[in-house]
């Protein structure tokens, strides 16, 4: 029987014969091990029309569910129908395992038929002494681009930029423009817009295709030029760019240098990277996961990534808990504030997450900021006094109820009440200070709101009720 009978007919590829995805979008299993057993048996020829049919995004799904040995030998398999864009949808870690096997000329190939973004954001997850021996294999006029954008701060817009864009005088005619359009060679294989350039290419306006297409070709470009079009400059921090679409509506925007030079244009796809990343990383660092955390990291990576962090809630853990040693007499005389004691702190902690993942995102998407700080502050304040008289009428008919002495309820929801407000003042407070002192909200935050609320609560309750009660 021929040795590839099982993988799939001559000619046949499995996009012809099944969909690649269930309904639920995972990979199918079927489809995975037909390319597993390409692989095993070298068929290059179905391992490069299967390759040819897919997305970068699905090739990149696709190498994630590969085994690590499988991973380069579809790449060499594959050649030149490699698309090495693919590599930029995996994990950091599975890329730069794959880019460390295959040979640096390899790679240097496939990096030649990326756009300069995509170039740039495969290389500058290599070491240094691999980024130069790929770009030495690259032609100068090549590995000049790539050199100047990595060159840019990483996280500018210079970092991120794709450097293929259509640039022409502004003296040129409409149809000027589209015969050149027509007629060049290697321009951006889409854009929504072109740029009017002086001769030392310092940027002169926008011009949008569907005002190009539906004005006269002889019509000056002049006309249709928009010289307010919003632009960016390469020291721009993405997560500004990123606001600036948002909040705009745009699908690209130019870069220019500090000479207001056009070197460049931030297109869509690359803004919703930006922002997939940045959300990605503020969700990890509310829970105190390293950024840099993939799935595919091996368990010891992962293990002192996450050390560092629980050795400072350890920290914060003893502090709270020395609250308790302040009070260890009239934990004896009484046991029941030893069984109510957590549910105050834990009910702070629980109201001031909610304040903290507000102010945090509010920070973060600049909807925050000195113009509202006090009525927001305020607003908080408000909302954890009114949910504290809640539960703490929910908690002390079940204190008493429980325990069966009246006065542990008013002394709980006393407690509760200062738990709950000093929880809404923390969790606002603390993710704006932090803002100013030029820290990280997402980061910090959680461990000192967190601790507040710990020692808040704890202090209060026992402290109420040593007064309450008349303990010593």
């Amino acid at each position: 029987m021929n040795e590839t009978s099982d993988v799939a007919p001559a000619g046949v590829t499995l996009s012809d014969r099944a969909a690649m995805r269930t309904d639920s979008g995972e990979i199918r299993t079927e489809f995975i091990d037909a390319i597993t057993a390409a692989i095993a048996a070298e068929n290059e020829a179905f391992l490069r029309a299967e390759v040819a049919e897919l997305h970068e995004a699905d090739l990149g799904d696709l190498i994630a569910a590969l085994a690590p040995e499988q991973r380069v030998r579809l790449v060499e398999l594959t050649g030149t129908d490699f698309d090495f864009s693919a590599l930029n949808e995996v994990d950091d870690s599975v890329r730069e395992e794959i880019l460390e096997e295959l040979e640096p000329a390899t790679v240097a190939e496939g990096v030649r038929e990326l756009e300069s973004d995509d170039a740039v954001e495969l290389l500058e997850s290599l070491d240094e002494e691999d980024k130069e021996e790929i770009l030495e294999r690259l032609p100068p006029s090549e590995r000049d681009v790539l050199e100047r954008s990595l060159d840019y701060p990483e996280g500018s817009a210079g970092r991120r930029m794709q450097s293929e864009f259509i640039a022409v005088p502004p003296a040129w005619t409409v149809g000027q423009a589209l015969d050149y359009m027509r007629e060049t060679p290697d321009l951006p294989e889409r854009c929504s817009e072109i740029y009017a350039v002086d001769e030392a290419r310092h940027w002169q306006g926008a011009v949008a295709l569907d005002a190009l297409l539906r004005a006269r070709r002889l019509a000056p470009l002049a006309e249709l030029i928009d010289e307010d079009r919003r632009r960016v400059t390469v020291a721009d921090d993405l997560a500004e760019v990123a606001r600036l679409f948002g909040k705009y509506n745009l699908v690209a925007t130019p870069v220019v240098d500090a000479e207001n030079r056009l070197v460049g244009v931030i297109t869509i796809d690359d803004v919703v990277d930006v922002i997939e990343e940045e959300a990605d990383e503020d969700f990890k660092a509310l829970g105190g996961v390293s950024r840099d955390e993939e799935l595919s990291d091996s368990f010891w990576t992962i293990a002192k990534g996450r050390f560092n962090w629980l050795l400072i809630n350890l920290a914060t853990a003893f502090l709270a808990s020395s609250v308790l040693g302040l009070f260890e007499g009239q934990l004896q005389q009484m046991v029941a504030l030893a069984v109510l004691a957590p549910i105050v702190a834990s009910q702070g902690g629980n109201a001031a997450t909610q304040t903290m993942t507000v102010a945090v995102r509010a920070l973060a998407t600049r909807e925050l900021g000195p113009n509202n700080a006090m009525r927001v502050v305020m607003r908080e304040a408000l909302v954890g006094l009114v949910n504290g008289l809640a539960f703490a009428l929910i908690t002390g008919i079940a204190a008493v109820a429980w325990f069966k002495t009246p006065g542990l309820g008013i002394v709980i929801g006393l407690a509760i009440i200062s738990n709950l407000v000093a929880g809404a003042l923390g969790g606002i407070l603390i993710p704006m200070v932090l803002e100013r002192v030029r820290a990280d909200p997402a980061v910090a935050s959680g461990t000192f709101v967190t601790t507040v609320t710990d020692v808040v609560g704890f202090f209060s309750f026992l402290g109420i009720a040593t007064l309450w009660f008349g303990l010593k």
